[in-house]
C-alpha cells in the first residue's frame, strides 16, 4: 500500500496524512467512504455465524421504563452461541447481535480489513459486526482503543463526546457512561463511517431505513477494533515468555554442557540464625532482582518474546489442519501454486525472527525477505516461491499441513487482490 496516495476511505487524506492529523488525536466523518457497498453478508449468513461455538457473540437488550416524566433503560447481555430460535424476533426493537472476529470466518470480511493496514498489524485486531433492530445500540461508552464504524448497510445515529467524565454506571453488565453528554451528533447511512480515537465517549442507535426497492434495511455496522496492550498485562506476558525461553534452553542442553554450566541455584553460605523468621532476606531479594535484569538483557529475546506475544492467536481460534505436507512435487516445483496466510492467521517479523500464530523463527538472508513477503502481502507468488530453499519449503509445508497457510492458483490471487482495490 502506497501510504501517500489520497483514499475516498480517509475523506481524500493519503493514510500518512490521516496517521498524522487525526490517529489518537480527533475524530473523523467520512461520508461515501465505499461508495456503493454492499454487504459482505446477510442476514442469515450472521446469524449463522452467531449458532458456531467457534464464534463469539453476544446479544444485547435493551429495556426502557418511563416513571413520570423519566426514563430509565435496563440492560441485558447474553453470550452466545445463539441458534436462530434464541434470537428474539426482527419485529422486535432494542436489541443487538454482536459477533466478533468475522475476518478470520469469512473471506470477503478479511480482506475488507486489509484496507486498514496502513496501521502496523500489531495494533489491528479485527471486525465486529453489530447487527440491530430499530432502538437497538450498545449504550453510550468508551473503547480503550482506535475503532473505525463503518455502516455496511441501513442508518445508524451516533452521538459522541470528548467528555472527562468517563464513570460507569453500577450494576449493568455493560460498561454504560453514568452521565453521557453529547457533543456532536451523525447519522451514517450506508457505506459511511466514523473513526474515534481511545476513550472518545460514544453511543450508536440503530434507526428505521428503507431502500429504493421499499423494503426495510438491516442495520449492520463493521468494527474494526485495534489492540492497546496495557502496560503491566504486556510486562506479565514477557516475563513469563522469558521464562518459558530459559526453561527451553536449559532442556536443549545436552547432559555434558549441563554438567559444566549448572543452573545458578540461591546460595546463602553466610546466612546467620535469625530471631526473626518471617523476615525476606535481604541476599534472596538480590538475588531475584539480578535473575530478572538478566533476563532483560537480551534485546533479541525481548523482541522475540513480543513477536510470539502478539502473533498468538486468541483462545477461540483454531486452524484446520490438513495432516499432510503439501506432495513433493509442488514442494520442489512449485508449477506456478501461490501461498496464501489463512485469514485467521496473524504473522509479524522484526529485524532477526519470523512470528506466526505465537511461535517464531530465525530468519535471514533470501529467506528472511521471502517471508516478510509473505507477512506484508499475506500471499506469497509463485515467482517467489521458486526462489524458496529447501529449508524454507520445508518451514512452509509444515505451516501448511499446520492450516496456517494454503496454496491456491495465481488467478485467485489477482481475484483477491482485484477484489480489494474495488472496496478502496
Amino acid at each position: 500500500m502506497d501510504v501517500h496516495i489520497a483514499l475516498p476511505l480517509l475523506a481524500g487524506l493519503s493514510p500518512a496524512q490521516f496517521m498524522r492529523r487525526h490517529w489518537q488525536k480527533k475524530p473523523l466523518l467520512v461520508r461515501g467512504a465505499i461508495a456503493g457497498f454492499t454487504p459482505l453478508l446477510n442476514r442469515a449468513e450472521l446469524f449463522g455465524l452467531a449458532a458456531s461455538q467457534d464464534v463469539e457473540s453476544r446479544l444485547i437488550a435493551k429495556n426502557t421504563h418511563k416513571t413520570g416524566d423519566d426514563a430509565r433503560d435496563s440492560w441485558r447481555m447474553k453470550s452466545g452461541p445463539f441458534s436462530r430460535r434464541g434470537l428474539p424476533s426482527i419485529s422486535q426493537e432494542g436489541w443487538t447481535l454482536l459477533v466478533q472476529g468475522v475476518d478470520g470466518h469469512q473471506q470477503s470480511v478479511h480482506q475488507f480489513l486489509q484496507q486498514f493496514r496502513f496501521v502496523p498489524d500489531a495494533r489491528l485486531d479485527d471486525v465486529m459486526i453489530s447487527f440491530a433492530t430499530a432502538g437497538g445500540g450498545v449504550g453510550p461508552h468508551f473503547d480503550s482503543y482506535d475503532v473505525f464504524l463503518f455502516q455496511a448497510s441501513g442508518r445508524r445515529r451516533w452521538r459522541i463526546s470528548q467528555q472527562k467524565n468517563l464513570s460507569l454506571q453500577a450494576d449493568v453488565p455493560l460498561k454504560i457512561l453514568q452521565n453521557f453528554e453529547p457533543d456532536e451528533e451523525f447519522v451514517l447511512e450506508a457505506g459511511d463511517m466514523l473513526y474515534l480515537p481511545p476513550r472518545y465517549a460514544h453511543d450508536g442507535v440503530a434507526e428505521v431505513c428503507v431502500g429504493a426497492d421499499g423494503k426495510a434495511q438491516d442495520c449492520m455496522t463493521y468494527s474494526i477494533g485495534f489492540k492497546a496492550p496495557v502496560q503491566t498485562e504486556l510486562t506479565a506476558e514477557l516475563l513469563h515468555k522469558l521464562a518459558e525461553f530459559s526453561e527451553e534452553a536449559g532442556e536443549d542442553a545436552d547432559a555434558s554442557s549441563v554438567a559444566e554450566r549448572p543452573k545458578t541455584m540461591y546460595r546463602d553460605t553466610n546466612q546467620t540464625a535469625t530471631d526473626r523468621p518471617a523476615e525476606l532476606p535481604a541476599a534472596l531479594l538480590a538475588f531475584a532482582t539480578d535473575a530478572v535484569r538478566q533476563a532483560l538483557q537480551d534485546p533479541l529475546a525481548i523482541a522475540c518474546a513480543l513477536g510470539e506475544t502478539m502473533t498468538a492467536p486468541k483462545a477461540q481460534v483454531w486452524f484446520e489442519q490438513t495432516g499432510v505436507d503439501w506432495d513433493g512435487e509442488v514442494a520442489g516445483n512449485p508449477i506456478g501454486k501461490c501461498l496464501a496466510l489463512d485469514a485467521k492467521s496473524r504473522m509479524m517479523y522484526d529485524a532477526h525472527h519470523v512470528f506466526i500464530n505465537g511461535e517464531s523463527y530465525r530468519a535471514k538472508g533470501s529467506d528472511a525477505a521471502l517471508m516478510r513477503l509473505l507477512a506484508d502481502q499475506r500471499v506469497l507468488p509463485a515467482v517467489a516461491l521458486a526462489k524458496a530453499s529447501p529449508d524454507a519449503l520445508h518451514l512452509l509445508a509444515d505451516w501448511h499441513a499446520e492450516g496456517w497457510l494454503h496454496l491456491m492458483a495465481p488467478t485467485l490471487e489477482r481475484l483477491s487482490r482485484d477484489t480489494e482495490r474495488r472496496n478502496i
